[in-house]
């Protein structure tokens, strides 16, 4: 697996990143396998991890801190915070520094570790001033125990902006964004993709199989149900016409798949992370036969032809369905609308 360059930092981390959010109650709460999983991750080249305190409530912290303990200098830990963690308390979640500063504890100590090389926002705040979120992390980075930040579903406009703060204010930027992309979903094509590489940062692109619908589960005479709790059931109603309209499309992009000679999740991966603007794809398998399948991705190189097909089927910079962009909602929040 032929690493890459994270952003400007000069870290080199493997094009697939193992996200951890199907280890714990919400995918697989066999420790045991989920821990198996890692390790035969690891074992394949990569050396990056990405896991966030909300998974199953903290237990894919746990998870990976366990599997981490003997090879914790290899990789390249990531973890995010800001998604709430009580529904009584709204105070512990956000981007304050009340909460980063208790945020922090918490995973270190669910990780194992005394330090996480990327710490990151997991969503922007509409109600919080980013000086006050970049303040409290500067000061995580000075203290050690983080080492780079980064953002998740901003919008280029924010990412301009929290770039400019950091710049301003002289303290620490983010170093990465973490949007969703998938050959359903393109939306960041046309701003966010750009506006990071204008900036010089690492894109750690989420969802490639767009919750699953790349996984070949999901086809025009399948009745697959989701397998994790983490995806609302709507997300899959085949009745709505937005998601008539992906199965159409996804019966396209699995014709095209075979013509390659690649599977449709080979095909999704490679797709996302033959992008030039791109780092590495999160891939969040939950069992063995899972992440066996994303790991040949990594060597492939799609043809020009692949490609210009592909853009037939799925303009460049559009949505399937706009529904799944997780990004820039609150800037459509009906305040901000004309009506």
């Amino acid at each position: 697996m032929e690493f890459r360059v994270l952003g400007r930092t000069g870290v080199q981390v493997s094009p697939l990143c193992l996200g951890a959010m199907m280890f714990g109650p919400w995918g697989n709460n066999d420790r045991a396998d989920a821990i198996g999983i890692i390790h035969r991750a690891l074992d394949a080249g990569i050396n990056f991890v990405d896991t966030a305190d909300v998974y199953s409530a903290g237990a894919s912290e746990e998870i990976v801190g366990e599997a981490l303990k003997a090879r914790r200098d290899d990789i390249f830990l990531a973890t995010k915070f800001f998604m709430p963690m009580s529904a009584d308390d709204p105070n512990l979640r956000g981007g304050s520094r009340r909460w980063i500063v208790r945020a922090i504890e918490d995973s270190l100590r669910r990780l194992g570790t005394d330090h996480i090389d990327l710490y990151q926002v997991h969503r922007p705040s509409p109600d919080t001033d980013v000086e006050e979120t970049l303040g409290a992390l500067s000061d995580l980075v000075h203290q050690g125990k983080v080492r780079y930040i980064g953002s998740s579903s901003y919008s280029g406009s924010q990412i301009v902006e929290a770039q400019w703060a950091a710049r301003e204010r002289n303290l620490q930027r983010f170093v990465t964004e973490q949007p969703p992309y998938s050959l359903l979903v393109r939306g960041i094509e046309e701003d966010v993709l750009p506006t990071l590489l204008r900036h010089s940062m690492g894109a750690l692109t989420y969802s490639p199989l767009a919750g699953g619908w790349l996984s070949g589960r999901w086809r025009k005479n399948s009745a697959a149900a989701p397998t994790s709790t983490a995806r609302p059931p709507a997300r899959f109603d085949m009745s709505t016409p937005a998601n008539q309209r992906k199965l159409e499309v996804v019966e396209e992009l699995a014709l095209l798949a075979e013509q390659a000679g690649l599977t449709l999740i080979e095909l999704a991966v490679a797709f996302v992370i033959n992008h030039p603007g791109v780092t590495a794809a999160i891939i969040g398998p939950r069992t063995i036969e899972q992440l066996a399948a994303f790991l040949p991705a990594a060597d492939i190189t799609l043809a020009p032809d692949v490609l210009d097909r592909i853009d037939e089927i799925v303009a460049p910079g559009v949505t399937v369905n706009p529904a799944d962009n997780s990004y820039g909602d609150h800037e459509l929040r009906p305040d901000q609308r004309r009506r």
